[in-house]
Parts: structure tokens; sequence; C-alpha cells
């Protein structure tokens, strides 16, 4: 999810983030919590960042569709109401501990959505509405984190547990630890930060929780996989943590776990940055040495600033080289910023590094919408439906970074590909595509062989389509040359690669005619058609908050996936 844009005088230093960007700025302070809310102004811009968080009312009511417009935003047994109470202590908690906040406050919008920051002033782009000190925020480095505190407090005897786990499950770790454990953190000297567990969400509608038949509802292979994918690695991952730790495994449950996983998987940003906040120190340090070294004659000025140059070279070095070779990655969660909500687009709040007062900042963007009374949110970056839905409990309409995973070809029905396209598929095709790897892996994907990293299951190497770029290019090189006629096969040396372009207009129109029709058949297979989904969501709309999200969400989530496939099978026409 990474776009970046520098301006002003002031150095700054950019994190390259997956989902997002967030630029390192100079120090910008607000005026006391207790004094007026003006908001201070900043000269500099920074780039779209995302901290991204479940369980929250639609980005737009008019775009998505996500828990908070049904029973409950909460969870059962706890209402948006019960959660604002608690997050009055947040905010006075958050003055206490040096967070800057002006000109944005916590509330619900309405009675049917999640919380969310809206502004009581309209700020001007780059204006700082919240800036929160590193020292408050959890994070953790990946591949390996080093937290002395939880090795030492949880994981004594096998450090290695906590160090090796992944980013989620450390930071799972971390939020159990301050909710169930200790809240007391000992690397911000002390504070509690009870009052910031109490105010997040204590329980998800993502489908990590839901039944079967719920899943099944979704008619959507890939997602059921990523589910399946997902239950397998959480549970592994616990055991593992809860075999090397009796203090951990009596503490924290299995549902305290996968709650702190989903807090880290909807709330954490992240970037390819590990080195500290500036430090004055080490630069006046060697001022005042260069200054002696050449005051009391012991070398020359030259000397001197090549001695202060490399002092220099190492710190860059370290903050902003060694984390990309190394491809270490840092995942944050941070108070107050945390609230923000999605919008896929128009987003008119962006989150930063502060990298000269060690700090992170919720600033206003250029995007117009940012007024007072208005939500601010933040983008969580280029994410699919399959993605939003499994970790962030809500589907967008229309999202312009959807994708559809169709089965692999070679579960494709070749006798109704030859009818549609009035082709025949020629001895030797299917053999060369499969030695190519373009016939994917077909069968029932099995979720132990996945990857640890996967958002999204496509263990069958399935044919990706996404709403931006349409068909895989690689499909439409593969029909090519599955349809292709003697004389054609025999002029491209019967060689896959060189139907990478089109071979001829009678050759084209059959391969996308045949692509075409395998998606057809994708969508006539459906339970369900698009009319009769959108008849159900409709009816849904009309019972208004009163709908369980988890008989509401797998039908947007089949509808918006129907939709693309529709869209698809008509721009291949």
């Amino acid at each position: 999810m990474a776009r970046s844009s520098i301006s002003g005088a002031t150095p700054r230093r950019a994190w390259a983030l997956p989902m997002i960007s967030a630029i390192c700025r100079d120090a910008s302070f607000f005026p006391p919590c207790d004094a007026a809310f003006a908001i201070a102004p900043s000269s500099l811009t920074s780039s779209p960042a995302a901290a991204v968080i479940d369980r929250r009312r639609p980005c737009r009511p008019s775009t998505s569709i996500s828990a908070a417009g049904t029973a409950s935003a909460e969870g059962s047994g706890t209402t948006t109401t019960s959660r604002l109470k608690r997050t009055a202590a947040l905010m006075e908690w958050a003055s206490e501990n040096d967070i800057k906040h002006a000109g944005v406050e916590v509330s619900p919008g309405d009675r049917n959505s999640g919380l969310g920051l809206f502004l009581t002033q309209s700020p001007k782009p780059a204006d700082i509405v919240i800036q929160v000190p590193t020292r408050l925020t959890l994070s953790v480095e990946s591949p390996r984190d080093y937290n002395a505190v939880m090795e030492r407090e949880l994981f004594p005897s096998d450090p290695k547990a906590y160090r090796n786990a992944p980013w989620w499950a450390a930071l799972s770790v971390q939020l159990n630890y301050y909710d169930r454990v200790n809240p007391n953190n000992a690397r911000a000297g002390g504070t509690g930060m009870g009052p910031w567990m109490n105010s997040l969400p204590r329980a998800y509608d993502t489908p990590i929780h839901w039944s079967e038949s719920s899943l099944a509802g979704l008619q959507y292979r890939p997602m059921t996989d990523a589910v399946a994918l997902q239950r397998r690695l959480w549970k592994e991952q616990y055991d593992a943590l809860a075999s090397a730790s009796s203090v951990f495994a009596s503490r924290v449950s299995y549902d305290d776990f996968v709650w702190g996983c989903e807090t880290a998987r909807s709330r954490a940003f992240s970037g390819a940055y590990s080195g500290s906040a500036f430090d004055p120190v080490p630069y006046a340090t060697v001022s005042a040495l260069a200054a002696a070294y050449v005051g009391l004659g012991i070398g020359s000025l030259e000397q001197a600033a090549n001695g202060a140059a490399m002092v220099v070279c190492g710190t860059i070095l370290k903050d902003f080289v060694l984390p990309k070779l190394l491809k270490v990655q840092k995942y944050v969660i941070c108070p107050l910023i945390d609230m923000a909500n999605h919008a896929g687009t128009g987003a008119t709040g962006t989150v930063s590094f502060e990298y000269f007062s060690d700090g992170f900042s919720l600033s206003a963007t250029s995007e117009p919408g940012a007024t007072r009374g208005s939500e601010m949110f933040i983008q969580y970056g280029p994410r699919s439906n399959d993605q939003l839905l499994q970790y962030y409990g809500f589907v967008e309409r229309d999202n312009v970074h959807d994708v559809y995973i169709l089965p692999p070809i070679r579960e494709w029905d070749i006798g109704a590909l030859e009818e549609a396209c009035g082709r025949k598929v020629g001895p030797g095709r299917l053999e060369k595509l499969d030695r190519a790897g373009l016939l994917g892996r077909g069968g029932v994907a099995d979720p132990r062989s996945s990857p640890t990293d996967a958002e999204a299951a496509n263990d069958i190497r399935g044919v990706v389509l996404t709403r931006a770029g349409g068909i895989d290019p690689a499909v439409v090189q593969a029909a090519r040359a599955l349809i292709s006629s003697d004389d054609e096969w025999e002029e491209a040396g019967e060689a896959i690669g060189n139907f990478a372009a089109q071979v001829s207009p009678e050759n084209e129109r059959a391969a996308r005619t045949a692509v075409r029709r395998a998606m057809e058949m994708e969508l006539e297979r459906k339970p369900t058609t698009i009319d009769e989904d959108e008849n159900l969501m409709k009816a849904f709309n009309g019972k208004g908050g009163g709908v369980d999200a988890e008989d509401m969400l797998p039908v947007a989530f089949r509808l918006e996936k129907k939709k693309l496939l529709q869209e698809a099978i008509r721009n291949m026409r």
C-alpha cells in the first residue's frame, strides 16, 4: 500500500510502507490540550498513510458495508455507546501523557456507526491534529523483535519463542501483556496503558469467527481457503508460545491471543524503518571534538571535517540504508490515531513519523472534505475486499483495488471453451502449458501448504483478474496458445512465449471468447444471482440496525465479487 512527497526546507526521512507511506517530519507541537483547540500549522506536507482498524462504521455509508451498520458495532453484548464512554478515559490519559490533539474528537457520527475521528475545526492542508510520542506506541520489528520486557516477563526460559514469532503474534503478546498481565509500560517510564487498552474493541466480526455455513455463503473458494489458513496458523502460533511459557499460557487464553492478533492486524501500520529518531548528541559531540581538534592545533580543518563526515555517514547508514538492505519491517500501533477510519479514495488524513521530534502525527491532506463536523479518514492502502473483510471486517462497494481469483485453467471446461470459440485444442498444447506452470495446481487447496504471509489463499494458482487491470495477461497468452490452429502453433515454434503478443486477429478473437466463456461459467455456477443478492441487501438495509453481520457481510462480499466478474466479462467482448 508507497507514495511519498517531500516539501519544506527541513530535512525529512521517508518510510516506504507496503500499504502506505509515512514521512518523517520536523517537530510540530500543539498548544496544551486545555488551551484553545487551535490546529497547529505545519509547513510540510506528507503522503498517504494508514493505521488500519477493525469493527468500524462504513468509510462512507454509500461505498462500504461493515459490522457497524448491523445489530452491534462492538460484537455480542457490547455497543458503540459503551465503548464511547470508555474513550473518555482515553482522552484524559492522552492529555496526561503528552499526546497532543487539537481540532478533533472521537465520535460515533450517528447511532448506526462505529467510532471515528471527527473534526471540530476546519484544518488547512498539512495541519497536524494529533501527535503521539513514540514511547507510547506498541511496535514490532520483523523478521525478529527484541523486546526485553516481553522476553523477561513472559518468556524468560525461551526468549526466542517471542523473538521469532510473526509480527502480528508478537504484537498480540504485547497487547495481552498490557491488557491482562501488567498495564504499566516500562519502556514509557512506567506509564499505565490501561485506558488505551480499555478503549480497544473487545470483539470482531471477521470471518475467522464465522460458521462454516456463513463462510460457504461467501460463494468464493479463495476466501474460505484463506480463513482455513488463518485459523491454522494462529492456533499453531499460540500453541508454540504457550508451550514455551507457562506464564503466558496461564494468563493468555487462545481467545485472548486471537483478540490481540485481530487488533494487531487491523490497527497496525508498517514501514521499512528500524533506526532511532533524531539524536542531536552525536552531532553536538563531533562538532565540539572537531572544534577542539582544530583549535588545539592537533590537525587541519580538512581532517576534522573528514572525521565529522564519517559520523554523519554512519548515522545515515544506520537509520536509512541498513533497514532497507536488511529488509527490516517495523509494525506500529499508535494510540488515538488508531481511531481513524478508512476511505478507499479521497482520504482527508495522513499518518507520518516525526523524525526530529520522535513521534507519530495525523495531519490533514489537500483533499477537499476536511471541514468542521466531518470525519477524518485515512487510507489503508490498495486493499482488495478479500483483505478488507478477512482482517478489517467490512466490504467496500466498487472497490477499485478488488480482485477475483478464478479456478486455474486446469479446471476449466475445455469442451465448453472449444464450443464457444469454434476451435479445437490441438495436441501438445495442454502439456506445454502445464510445463510452463500456466495450468495451475488444481484440486482443493491445502491450507497447510500455503505460505505463512498469505493475505488471501491462492494456493491453487488460480487465474487473477483485477478491477484496475482486468485479466492476467499471462492467461490471455495461455488461451492464444491453447486454441491456436496447427499453422499458428507451428509458426510460433510450439513455444508458449511466442504467444505473448497477438498472433492473428482470428486467434485473438477466439482466445478472448474462450476466456470470456470461462468467466461466464464461473458466474453461472454461483448459487445465487446478482439480482437475488441485490434484493437481499435491500432487505437487510430495510431492517436498519437489526441485521447480524455474519448474515449481511457474506452477501455484500459475494455481490461485489460477482459485479467485478461481470465487468470483466463485458471488457472481454
